[in-house]
């Protein structure tokens, strides 16, 4: 009885060490929705390398509380009216997925790889613009769109698309 009450004074005398509503058991984030993600593009460092040209696709939290995301974000082209165009992004299975936490205003990023549709024969491409990307959160089945136009090929038999797992920033 003594040591427990022993313990339950030095447990309050050591409260003050503890930020201020701080709790023993911290809450677990909660997967990034889309609705609290902006999807943005922007061109890689060496941009560009035998046919293929690469691209950082960012997922930046703007949802006001921590998330988390795990895997491959999905990842095709579309045209002016949303359809979708051509084959859906490949994933690049080279590193291993691993869980991003998101503080608000935090981004994770994935290589994007756009193969220059020229490098394909007419019958087996079908070269068209697309508009933009849908970008697929992982876990998610909401999408956004990132305007974005580009040559790519409307077979879906040719993948011109292939994205690496999302990694923190």
């Amino acid at each position: 009885m003594r040591r427990l009450a022993a313990m339950a004074g030095l447990a309050a005398g050591l409260a003050f060490l503890l930020p201020t509503g701080a709790t023993a058991v911290r809450a677990r984030s909660s997967a990034c929705r889309t609705g609290g993600l902006v999807i943005w593009l922007s061109e890689t460092a060496g941009g560009g390398a035998a046919g293929s040209f690469y691209y950082t696709l960012s997922l930046t939290n703007l949802s006001g509380r921590p998330c988390t995301l795990l895997g491959y974000p999905g990842v095709s082209a579309v045209s002016l009216s949303g359809a979708q165009v051509g084959a859906s992004a490949r994933r690049e299975s080279g590193q291993a997925a691993r869980t991003v936490t998101l503080a608000n205003g935090a981004s994770a990023t994935a290589v994007l790889r756009i193969v220059d549709a020229g490098d394909f024969s007419a019958s087996s491409c079908r070269e068209v613009y697309a508009a933009g990307l849908r970008v697929y959160p992982p876990g998610q089945r909401a999408s956004k769109v990132v305007p974005f136009p580009f040559q790519t090929c409307s077979r879906s038999a040719t993948a011109t698309l292939s994205v690496r797992a999302l990694k923190a920033s």
